[in-house]
């Protein structure tokens, strides 16, 4: 099925069932538009934190000078999703997959969740991966999921962790 975000109006939470275009059924969502500063996924080798000038304006938007500028802008924090190791095999059928497992990472923090790609038939994953996410309440918990992928039904739970921020 396909939404048009266009006909939606902002700030305000739509209840869609959709039909599906090519299947019986249809799907129900919720959808909020909002307005959210970046939250973004990429690769450990590209660290936008060692870039001088984007840590200069890191420093500058924190500052204590700008500290009632925004309130719910409390910071950021950046999530190194690099490897897993020695999890639990999923795949039980199959002469290649037996004994293995399709592991992939989530990472939600609020209403923001950010996957890292699958790596199939393996029980120690290297995903290197850098999230970063905008933080708006310091109280926020920070889950980290891991999950095997199955493409014929829903994902396997593999494990989790979760990190109250002001632990952090």
């Amino acid at each position: 099925c396909q939404v048009d975000l266009s006909t939606l109006s902002k700030e305000q939470t739509h209840k869609l069932e959709m039909p599906l275009e090519e299947g019986e059924g249809c799907l129900v969502l919720l959808v909020t538009l909002t307005a959210s500063a970046a939250v973004t996924i990429s690769d450990l080798s590209v660290n936008s934190l060692e870039d001088q000038k984007e840590r200069e304006e890191i420093l500058k938007r924190y500052s204590p000078m700008m500290m009632f500028h925004n309130m719910k802008d409390v910071g950021f924090l950046q999530v190194k999703v690099i490897r897993a190791e020695a999890l639990m095999a999923a795949d039980v059928t199959g002469k290649d997959a037996f004994g293995k497992s399709d592991p992939f990472c989530v990472v939600e923090l609020n209403n923001d969740r950010l996957l890292t790609h699958t790596v199939y038939k393996n029980l120690n994953p290297e995903w290197n991966k850098i999230f970063t996410f905008n933080i708006k309440d310091i109280h926020s918990v920070l889950e980290v999921t891991v999950y095997d992928e199955d493409r014929d039904r829903s994902a396997d739970f593999l494990g989790k962790v979760a990190i109250p921020l002001l632990s952090v």
